[in-house]
């Protein structure tokens, strides 16, 4: 029997007191700690306020990508004939966010009319339906005579929600002029930011109708008794098509265009944000594994260096009984406990640098924007990363502390 292994017979002191034993040791060796510890804050501080830099800069232009919802529209170029088995198909599409019919772009157009000096000529007529983005928390019509306007036409028509105006359609038949006139109640008005053009959102039959009539057909309520009997329509020249998010718009419109359907959207300022995204994303990584890896090796040599300056200390902790693992484990609680108290104080510095980007910088943004920013899972992830570092890094450094042996506190006494 070796004679490290004899001592295995005696009793074992209790782990709770090494923990505190190397708690202590820290606080007593302050000067090797808070120089080990800065090393650490050195990491963490600048690696939080580079990150909280790409996250704020990034999740600001997406928000500001997805406040807009024209960025998830993709708008039919052209005339097709989608029947109701399209639609039933295309909307199990992933991605998909919204999806209405439209009838031919000629039709979408009509006059908004309250008096002889608050009227629209060719106002955009587009078609609406509950969970339109473009509404957003506007309440949608529910009725053929009720209409959403925009804040333009609204403004331009001097009306405001609950007031009625009249939307005119003209057609030419059989060699005649003929009108129609239908009265319409406002139900809610855009903000402005949400669509910058004068028009008006109604119930898709609405839209049939004024197509119906522009054709030739009767239409009940339009006030003009001529035209023939309607078609069943069992198709549609287009649709309004909305992603769910801003990563589906470019799938969605390569399904279109792949069945011959050409289409516009904002695809582009997509992948200027996605791509500066990626950019920010490679830099923050390459500088955060150099950082690393530079943190580690000083964390092993200093971890290393202040073994083999206690090996007596720890040869005494052999000879009261505690083993291999156990010494393992004294150094990986030195390691946590110099790592969580860096990157505590890391957080600190953090915050007062981000506090500073968003006051200097934040003065060209405006208001209520930011530039740095972080939510608090990405504390708790950068936490469990710098600590599995820390135990990783123990457990190369803590390698030489299982190899003293307790003979070696007895030598020179």
């Amino acid at each position: 029997m070796r004679q490290s292994d004899s001592f295995l017979l005696l009793p074992k002191p209790p782990v709770s007191l090494l923990l505190k034993l190397g708690i202590d040791d820290l606080m007593h060796d302050r000067k090797v700690s808070f120089f080990i510890m800065a090393s650490i804050v050195a990491v963490v501080a600048p690696l939080l306020l580079l990150f909280g830099l790409k996250f704020g800069i990034v999740s600001q232009m997406r928000a500001e990508l997805l406040a807009d919802p024209r960025n998830l529209e993709i708008r039919m170029l052209g005339s097709a004939k989608l029947d109701d088995a399209w639609f039933a198909q295309f909307k199990k599409t992933p991605g998909l966010g919204f999806v209405q019919p439209m009838t031919r772009s000629l039709n979408t157009i009509g006059d908004l009319y309250v008096d002889g000096r608050h009227f629209i000529e060719n106002a955009e007529l587009i078609p609406t339906a509950q969970g339109d983005p473009a509404l957003n928390s506007i309440a949608i019509p529910l009725h053929k005579d009720e209409v959403v306007l925009s804040a333009s036409a609204a403004l331009r028509l001097g009306v405001k929600e609950g007031d009625v105006l009249r939307l005119r359609v003209a057609r030419i038949f059989e060699n005649r002029s003929e009108r129609a006139q239908i009265p319409l109640r406002v139900v809610g008005v855009l903000p402005a930011t949400a669509f910058n053009r004068p028009a008006a959102f109604l119930l898709l039959p609405l839209l049939v109708d004024i197509e119906d009539f522009r054709d030739g057909f009767k239409v009940e309520g339009s006030g003009v008794a001529t035209g023939e009997t309607p078609q069943i329509r069992n198709y549609f020249a287009r649709a309004r098509i909305y992603a769910d998010r801003i990563e589906s718009v470019e799938s969605l419109s390569a399904l279109l265009l792949a069945e011959g359907i050409e289409t516009s959207s904002r695809l582009a300022e997509i992948k200027s944000v996605q791509s500066i995204d990626k950019v920010l994303g490679l830099i923050f990584a390459v500088i955060a594994w150099i950082a690393l890896l530079g943190c580690a090796a000083s964390l092993i040599g200093a971890l290393m260096a202040n073994i083999d300056r206690k090996r007596k200390d720890l040869a005494l902790l052999r000879l009261m009984g505690y083993g291999r693992s156990a010494m393992q484990l004294y150094v990986v609680v030195q390691a946590c406990a110099l790592t969580l108290a860096g990157f505590v104080v890391g957080c600190l510095l953090y915050l007062m640098g981000s506090f500073l980007f968003n006051q200097l910088l934040g003065t060209y943004m405006p208001a209520g924007q930011f530039v740095c920013r972080l939510e608090p899972i990405h504390f708790f992830v950068a936490l469990c990363a710098a600590l599995l570092v820390a135990i990783f890094v123990a457990g190369a450094g803590g390698g030489l502390a299982t190899k003293i042996e307790p003979a070696e506190s007895l030598r020179d006494v």
